[in-house]
């Protein structure tokens, strides 16, 4: 999906569209898209510069990282992203990023690739480890049962065997 940019001739615009989850899937994301995607955002227009400020609205569907369990996440994203001409990309070979560049993109032949304007928005929203909820407990290391949902028979003990030794020592003095 491209914007065309030629289409914006005034220095304020609005696109807003809906659109389908198979219309941005993709199959090499951790998520998947579960409902259609809402984007809307203002185009200021200054010269061959341009600004999208607006949101995007959809939910995702992530594997809880403690159960495995697919849960959805609901995505309400803004965005505030300044595009220039790729010809001003700096070639420089290792320069200081500073904060304005976290915020500014570059667009080829007068269109912007509004799948890569969603995907990093997806992106920049998912979280760092992602859970069904906060009191998840998980899988049982030793069966795999989900404790959510279950228990097990399983003991989970477990020794640290660098002090097997101490025990061991510990043992021998109480006989």
């Amino acid at each position: 999906m491209q914007l065309d940019l030629t289409r914006y001739r005034r220095p304020l615009d609005r696109f807003d569209r809906t659109f389908g989850p198979e219309e941005v899937a993709d199959d090499s994301d951790p998520y998947r898209i579960a409902a259609p995607v809402q984007l809307g955002f203002d185009i200021h227009k200054d010269k061959e510069k341009f600004r999208l400020v607006g949101h995007v609205e959809t939910e995702l569907e992530l594997s809880c990282g403690r159960c495995l369990d697919p849960y959805r996440l609901r995505i309400d994203a803004p965005f505030d992203i300044r595009y220039l001409p790729a010809s001003e990309a700096s070639i420089e070979a290792e320069h200081e990023v500073a904060d304005d560049d976290l915020e500014m993109s570059y667009y080829r032949d007068d269109r912007v690739d509004l799948n890569e304007l969603l995907r990093e928005q997806f992106y920049l929203a998912l979280p760092m480890k992602p859970l069904c909820r906060e009191e998840c407990e998980g899988l049982c290391p030793q069966c795999g049962t989900n404790l959510n949902t279950g228990t097990c028979e399983c003991a989970p003990v477990w020794e640290d065997p660098r002090l097997a030794n101490l025990k061991n020592l510990k043992s021998s003095r109480t006989s």
